[in-house]
């Protein structure tokens, strides 16, 4: 595991969009696995600015809303369409989400999980962190190896993501979520944290137990993780040769 530390939240999306960058060009069509919410979107709007050809990349959204219909604006399918095919050109064939408002959502988790293994498997998944540990939305007491499935949302996760909606009551109680073994799959996890509120969870998820107490701890036994933190997040991990300070990157 490698970590590098930055000095601001902007920093993380910069360096971060460096990695994504150095992968695609080494792998045209080199398979991305895309996260929403606050942490990632840095790293798209970083990489836009690296002005690549992506149109061979392929990419898999971790999670939707069951529930919300099609169009709807805070759809993962919506947010994914905007932030990440429109920014960086993927062509829109080329991008998957879960079906979310599928009759079936059982049935559509199925399928997106077997969807990726045709795919040849996830090269590089962006992941963000919530407040609870959860990645992706694997809430606390996930199963280690769970695949692709319809998960109940914690309270606190849909209290998170209220500020996405008119009111906290409109946010679905249910998703479909890649699962903790669907995402260790992928060859390279790259993490993306900031902000002094995930300080704790993050130093859970990286030196704690793995536990299912913390779905992010798996990450612990991934043999190629990179964890982006600015220096709020990062403020209780303990030094040492895995973490890597670097300066603010110029771009």
């Amino acid at each position: 595991m490698e970590i590098f530390v930055v000095p601001a939240p902007t920093d993380t999306g910069a360096v971060a969009a460096g990695i994504v960058a150095a992968v695609s060009r080494s792998k045209p069509t080199a398979v991305l696995g895309v996260a929403t919410g606050g942490s990632p979107i840095p790293v798209y709007e970083a990489l836009g600015r690296h002005h690549l050809d992506l149109s061979g990349v392929r990419a898999f959204a971790l999670d939707e809303y069951v529930g919300l219909p099609v169009g709807h604006p805070q759809s993962y399918a919506a947010v994914i369409h905007r932030e990440v095919t429109q920014r960086l050109g993927l062509h829109p064939e080329n991008v998957f989400v879960p079906d979310g408002s599928a009759p079936d959502p059982h049935l559509a988790a199925e399928q997106f999980d077997a969807a990726i293994g045709r795919a040849g498997g996830v090269d590089l998944q962006i992941l963000g962190i919530g407040h609870n540990g959860h990645i992706a939305f694997n809430e606390p007491g996930s199963a280690l190896d769970s695949r692709t499935r319809v998960e109940e949302l914690t309270e606190r996760t849909r209290q998170a993501n209220a500020r996405y909606f008119a009111s906290a009551e409109e946010v679905p109680e249910r998703c479909i979520t890649q699962g903790l073994g669907t995402i260790m799959e992928a060859r390279h996890l790259l993490m993306v944290v900031s902000g002094d509120d995930k300080a704790e969870i993050l130093e859970r998820a990286l030196q704690g137990p793995v536990t299912p107490d913390c779905p992010a701890s798996i990450m612990q036994r991934h043999p190629h993780v990179t964890v982006v933190a600015d220096e709020a997040a990062a403020k209780y991990l303990s030094t040492g040769p895995v973490a890597v300070r670097v300066a603010a990157p110029s771009a």
